[in-house]
């Protein structure tokens, strides 16, 4: 099979997450709900919707990276990638948790423990790919996945840390998040080769 249509549906998903998740930001409606004071309360659930937008947005960066390199999908893929995307979907619900209760540890937990199976996740359906025949160009940009285990190993030590003290783990998780800003450059440079 040609991966076109699970691209497809995966990139509707995710437009619905990030749609679900702006959502979940109420409108104050307290009697000085008209000013930019009445706003002050939400600053955390923004944070954590802002936090949750560019982990997901990343994702789904690397998630069209790899499958600009993908010639075929078979069932086990599909279901990978289904995974991947129920790993996703959670997002909405410990983002909104998160932000209602960033001080406290469960919610960080929580959220950590939702990273961790996102990247889990993402890294099994990359495996998954790699070993179909016809992906090879895929399984050579990959490679060890070097930032992808790391990212792992540090959702681990944020939920870790978030038991002593929450905001270990957000700021786990907002370096993880800024590790993966940075484009990686082996599957740019084979995708431009696949376009040309």
């Amino acid at each position: 099979m040609t991966p076109e249509r699970l691209v497809a549906f995966s990139d509707g998903v995710v437009a619905i997450i990030i749609t679900i998740m702006v959502l979940e930001i109420k409108v104050p409606a307290s009697e000085d709900a008209d000013t930019f004071a009445s706003l002050k309360p939400l600053i955390p659930t923004f944070l954590a919707y802002l936090l949750s937008f560019i982990h997901v947005g990343l994702y789904w960066n690397n998630h069209h990276h790899i499958y600009k390199l993908v010639k075929h999908v078979n069932g086990k893929a599909l279901w990978a990638n289904l995974f991947f995307l129920f790993s996703l979907s959670l997002i909405p619900f410990t983002t909104d948790w998160l932000g209602e209760h960033y001080k406290s540890e469960a919610p960080v937990i929580l959220y950590g423990i939702n990273l961790l199976l996102c990247g889990a996740a993402y890294q099994l359906m990359a495996s998954i790919l790699k070993k179909i025949k016809g992906n090879e160009s895929l399984a050579g940009s990959l490679g060890k996945d070097i930032k992808g285990n790391a990212s792992v190993i540090l959702y681990i030590l944020g939920i870790a840390g978030s038991v002593f003290y929450p905001y270990i783990g957000i700021m786990v998780y907002i370096i993880v998040a800024c590790i993966w800003l940075v484009p990686d450059k082996r599957l740019e440079v084979n995708i431009i080769e696949v376009d040309e």
